[in-house]
């Protein structure tokens, strides 16, 4: 790339390169499958049925609601199908962007795509570039941005509209506008998920939305500022510390960001996940958590701020608390999303993990952090028996990836229990064979028990 290019040029160009990259297709289908998991499990629980009866939201269109096929309008259905697939906990991650891709790039491009009447394989070019725009930009900016910004509210826009440009059509100057227009309306912040609100779904269902509206205007000539990311006054310098764009001339050589997400194997915050593996690994060689008196984990000091919550009222407190989730892992032998039903929430043991595990910050694993994620769980039981166990990576991460047999019974988990076996099977059919799939809007989707209001 010349580097004469601003930023969003750079990107521009790159999420063209990687739309028409083979080695980024298989990996694009793997993330809609993800995606559609995450977003059917989601559909059913609370902010989600709240958000799919709000007025304004109900018109009809091209594009559907996961997972009963509601008709609705595109806009409506990147806002929508963007929040239900960040309610549950269970979407995709770039862990070294802190970035949640899949939420707000596969919404923003099943929403256009089937308002376009596109095929599967035009889908996932355009997956592949969005998460290529959006996981770049979460690299470039963080771990400073992520201090005060959710990524996937703010990136996630840029994504989005690299997604959405691309099924339109764009050429390089109308994709870095649609990208430099998204930018103007990145938004949302880290209080919103530091307490039990619905606000932080929201943010991937906004930044789907968003990054519409940005390529459907750059598509009939719209400008944005070229030098918002990169400027003076630009993103990076209100939203980060100043950083460097440098290395994006050099994402080209690297292997399509699609390729290299993580896979969620729990129900809970991501940075939760190396404290959980570590306490099932001890419950695998034989804690018994009914015997415990007291946890230690050491982790690194972002798990700490993010995801340290002892309150745990409500099932979104409670994924975010690191105590809560290493209890329940030790307990329950799993961190799915009954871990979090209203059951496992009044239980006075669950509670006790959530008040009393203590959590200290360790220099080595911070100075190993985004890349790395770390966890150390120190239980000593009635006994006086210390037990250890250390991760140096989770479950999940490109450097330790589900199988996928583990993959596909993640799929089941999230979606047989809403849509049934058979319809669950015939979605997974259909996604498995996006590539070769005419049309989008051929994905069966079917009615279910969710309530429209």
């Amino acid at each position: 790339m010349h580097p004469t290019k601003t930023a969003t040029q750079q990107l521009a160009g790159l999420a063209l390169s990687v739309a028409d990259d083979p080695a980024a297709r298989e990996p694009a289908r793997d993330a809609v499958v993800d995606w559609y998991g995450a977003t059917v499990a989601g559909r059913m629980m609370s902010a989600s049925q709240i958000a799919a009866r709000a007025p304004f939201l109900d018109e009809p269109g091209r594009a559907r609601l996961i997972p009963d096929g509601r008709p609705a309008s595109v806009r409506t259905a990147a806002l929508l199908n963007g929040l239900f697939s960040h309610e549950a906990e269970m979407d995709d991650i770039y862990r070294e962007g802190l970035y949640h891709p899949g939420s707000p790039t596969v919404a923003a491009a099943l929403a256009v795509a089937e308002g376009l009447d596109a095929s599967g394989a035009a889908l996932l070019a355009a997956v592949a570039g969005g998460y290529e725009v959006g996981c770049r930009v979460a690299e470039t900016v963080n771990p400073a941005h992520y201090r005060y910004w959710h990524t996937t509210g703010t990136v996630g826009t840029l994504g989005s509209a690299a997604a959405a440009g691309l099924l339109l059509g764009l050429d390089e100057d109308r994709l870095a506008h649609a990208l430099a227009v998204a930018t103007s309306m990145a938004a949302g912040l880290q209080q919103a998920f530091r307490s039990g609100s619905m606000s932080k779904p929201l943010h991937a269902g906004h930044a789907a939305e968003a990054g519409v509206v940005a390529a459907g205007l750059a598509s009939e000539g719209y400008r944005g500022t070229p030098e918002v990311l990169d400027g003076d006054l630009g993103f990076g310098v209100a939203m980060s510390d100043g950083p460097s764009w440098a290395g994006l001339a050099d994402a080209a050589a690297r292997p399509p960001a699609v390729s290299q997400v993580t896979v969620k194997p729990h129900a809970c915050c991501g940075h939760t996940f190396a404290a959980v593996d570590a306490a099932l690994d001890l419950r695998a060689q034989g804690l018994d958590a009914r015997r415990i008196r007291s946890v230690e984990v050491d982790t690194y000091q972002v798990a700490i701020d993010v995801a340290g919550g002892r309150s745990v009222d409500t099932a979104g407190e409670a994924k975010f608390s690191v105590g809560y989730c290493v209890g329940a892992a030790l307990s329950l032998g799993t961190v799915g999303m009954d871990a979090f039903d209203q059951r496992h929430l009044d239980d006075p043991a669950l509670r006790w993990f959530a008040a009393n595990t203590a959590l200290a910050a360790d220099p080595q694993m911070d100075a190993t952090f985004p890349g790395r994620r770390q966890a150390r769980v120190v239980v000593v039981d009635d006994d006086g028996r210390e037990w250890r166990a250390e991760r140096a990576t989770r479950r999940g991460d490109p450097d330790s990836p589900l199988s996928p047999e583990e993959r596909r019974t993640k799929f089941d988990g999230m979606v047989v229990p809403v849509l049934g076996t058979e319809a669950a099977a015939r979605l997974h059919e259909a996604l498995s064979g996006l590539a070769d799939l005419e049309r989008v809007v051929q994905i069966p989707l079917g009615t279910t028990g969710v309530d429209h209001g």
